[in-house]
């Protein structure tokens, strides 16, 4: 029973530290709904994994009904699990999430439809994923890495990188890793690469027309 509160007290206190907004544990265990799912989420894994499958899915959809998370029972989450919001969030039967994870609204760790088995993502520790971001596929994000919002994530992301973009692409990585890395992650100044090499080829056409037009003219004159 000590060993419960004690986790139960470091999940409040990953809260405390991470959201601005939160007053007090007191609240935080009343009110929030990342930490209510979480807290359910245990019952349905235990009877998940003593193979009371009806029981375990009763407790997750009302689970999903109370706080709009809906967790699979098979899934594995580590500790200190912070759940952002909240709304929206769906995680898949084999999923598995590290320690010390940071989760918005609106994510999704889920399968493609084509793999059997393991289907699912596998989030290392510290990990941040933004609100409306997409992790498909049974491979792993490295620790302490960071998934932009909206990142639609199709294959691995290495430990202490940045993920962005629509399919997500590695836009920055830092060798050393910041105390608490995951409770920020760069929205604003990280960019696409994938819109820098529209850019890049925009420029280039730019570069071509005034070229031909420099030769025509030439042929004009000639």
């Amino acid at each position: 029973m000590a060993k419960r509160i004690s986790r139960l007290g470091g999940l409040l206190a990953a809260y405390q530290r991470r959201d601005p907004a939160a007053r007090s544990k007191l609240e935080i265990f009343l009110l929030y709904p990342g930490v209510h799912a979480v807290l359910y989420h245990r019952v349905a894994h235990w009877l998940y994994k003593h193979e009371l499958h009806f029981l375990a899915r009763c407790v997750s959809q009302w689970s999903r009904c109370w706080t709009g998370i809906e967790i699979h029972p098979g899934a594995t989450i580590g500790r200190r699990l912070v759940i952002d919001h909240g709304m929206g969030i769906v995680i898949g039967e084999t999923a598995e999430i590290g320690d010390d994870c940071l989760i918005y609204q609106g994510v999704t760790l889920g399968g493609t439809g084509k793999d059997s088995g393991k289907r699912h993502p596998t989030i290392g520790n510290n990990v941040l994923i933004g609100s409306g971001a997409k992790v498909l596929g049974p491979f792993r994000v490295g620790d302490n890495a960071r998934i932009a919002s909206g990142a639609v994530v199709l294959r691995e992301v290495p430990p202490n990188c940045t993920a962005v973009g629509v399919p997500a692409q590695i836009a920055r990585q830092k060798g050393v890793k910041p105390v608490y890395y995951a409770d920020c992650v760069d929205q604003v100044d990280v960019k696409d690469p994938v819109e820098a090499d529209i850019v890049g080829l925009a420029q280039r056409i730019c570069q071509l027309e005034q070229q031909i037009r420099q030769l025509k003219q030439m042929e004009e004159e000639s």
